[in-house]
């Protein structure tokens, strides 16, 4: 499934969905946390991205996961596979902390009673509204974290001495 698409490796083009929809997770979850004016306008692209993101880095991460044991079998040089090791380590932290900021915004949006015909919970205290949007700005900041370090592994994997 995650193997190849038209010939090529899958995650030459699946990869894509993670890079723009990971950062759009992380804009929206600050934006949902940290502006509470704006949360009735986007707390549904925030839902949509905090079930979509973490699918989109999940495909990525299984789709490396076979390119790397393709050029292993092929017998890569063991510079390019440490490369390729360095950058897939990011890509399961990537994977694990957009989990996480999914989930965290949301228990957000269902807390702040954002979600229609979902019975919130009465009278969110306003601490617990406070620390679900610092927590989620922290793992938004973890995630942009990984998200870049996972690209930038895996652009030098790829075009380094091109």
């Amino acid at each position: 499934m995650f193997e190849r698409i038209n010939g090529l490796p899958a995650h030459a083009l699946l990869v894509h969905a993670a890079v723009v929809l990971v950062p759009l997770l992380v804009l929206a979850a600050l934006a949902f946390g940290l502006v509470p004016w704006v949360r009735g306008r986007i707390w549904w692209a925030a839902a949509l991205l905090a079930v979509v993101a973490p699918v989109a880095a999940f495909v990525a991460k299984e789709s490396g996961e076979y390119l790397e044991q393709l050029l292993r079998s092929r017998g890569y040089p063991a510079e390019i596979l440490d490369q390729v090791a360095t950058h897939a380590g990011y890509g399961d932290l990537t994977f694990w902390w957009t989990s996480a900021l999914g989930l965290v915004v949301l228990v957000h949006i269902y807390a702040t009673g954002h979600f229609p015909r979902v019975p919130a919970p009465a009278n969110l205290p306003g601490v617990a509204d406070i620390a679900l949007a610092a927590g989620s700005a922290v793992i938004a900041f973890v995630t942009a974290y990984y998200v870049y370090r996972t690209g930038d592994t895996g652009a030098k994997a790829v075009w380094t001495g091109v």
